[in-house]
């Protein structure tokens, strides 16, 4: 019953698919469809110190709803609190800036699984608390997102089909090209510090292989539950500095894990693997709820109402 239920869900699923192809949500990476629905993400890791900072532990919960206004336009609205535990001095707590933004899917091919959406998210500046990292300056970040399942390979390939590519590519403008930051000293002088703020491009891919198309669409390796809904992937997530004091560098993490998703809701978990030095040396960890408001709804508008008791 349960394999019967997934291999008929494209007909019955608003959420994230193409033809045949149910496409999770991501963890580090956005994914390229437009749904009703409500994400928990909690990240931790330990980053890098510098010559002015040290080291330190950050711990982070967003939240994000996202509403759909069309079938293919929706907006959204995020949040994030962060935990700070810096080497030899005091945590610190605080909320990062607001977030808002919108994507319109403008492209769906059901016979090859591929969707193209195009969206625009602002970073709103003086909605968050400086001390814990939220920027002075608000961002625009006009972002193309893909989706591309291999469902269409040939039949000698036909193991491959449960692959699919997902992926993100933009850049985050500042609304502002310099902070300056102004502190007043003993004997009252003044010294006032300038720094310029740079234009970030920002890039990633995730690679998946679902065990339901597998189960459902491939061949029946008799996998129970939980593991039909399993899809192990792994992201890349890469911000390129663009200009100012970190031209042409780049940060990032691999990020390789596991999602499952219901009904109703995800679950996923990965690890999180610096990339370089000035990402960082330790190893950090990312945890997903996710609600598929739309079918949540449905269900609850679809339920019949009882007076009294049976």
């Amino acid at each position: 019953m349960t394999v019967l239920l997934l291999a008929v869900a494209p007909c019955v699923w608003p959420h994230g698919y193409a033809g045949k192809r149910i496409f999770p949500t991501t963890l580090a990476i956005d994914d390229p469809f437009v749904m009703d629905e409500f994400s928990l993400l909690a990240n931790h890791i330990k980053g890098p110190g510098t010559p002015e900072e040290p080291a330190t532990r950050a711990t982070a919960i967003s939240a994000e709803y996202t509403a759909r206004i069309t079938p293919h336009f929706g907006i959204f609205l995020g949040g994030e609190f962060r935990h700070l535990e810096p080497n030899g001095k005091d945590a610190l707590d605080g909320f990062g800036n607001l977030e808002v933004g919108a994507k319109y899917q403008f492209f769906t091919s059901a016979p090859h699984e591929t969707t193209v959406s195009i969206g625009l998210e602002a970073d709103v500046s003086g909605t968050g608390d400086r001390r814990v990292g939220a920027t002075a300056f608000s961002t625009l970040a006009p972002t193309l997102y893909f989706g591309k399942g291999m469902g269409d390979l040939p039949e000698s390939a036909k193991y491959l089909r449960p692959l699919a590519v997902t992926g993100v590519f933009g850049a985050a403008f500042p609304t502002d090209s310099r902070t300056v930051t102004r502190r007043t000293r003993e004997a009252d002088t003044l010294d006032k510090e300038t720094a310029y703020n740079p234009t970030v491009l920002q890039w990633g891919v995730a690679v998946q292989y679902s065990l339901q198309y597998l189960q459902s669409f491939v061949s029946d390796e008799g996998l129970k539950t939980p593991f039909d809904g399993m899809i192990p992937l792994v992201e890349l997530a890469m911000e390129t500095c663009l200009n100012a004091d970190c031209r042409g560098q780049t940060v990032g993490t691999v990020n390789p894990g596991l999602v499952w998703f219901g009904r109703y809701v995800q679950l996923g978990i990965e690890a999180r693997i610096p990339i370089n030095d000035r990402t960082g040396n330790n190893v950090g960890v990312s945890a997903l709820f996710h609600v598929f408001v739309d079918d949540v709804l449905d269900e609850l508008l679809a339920r019949p109402h009882h007076h009294g008791f049976e």
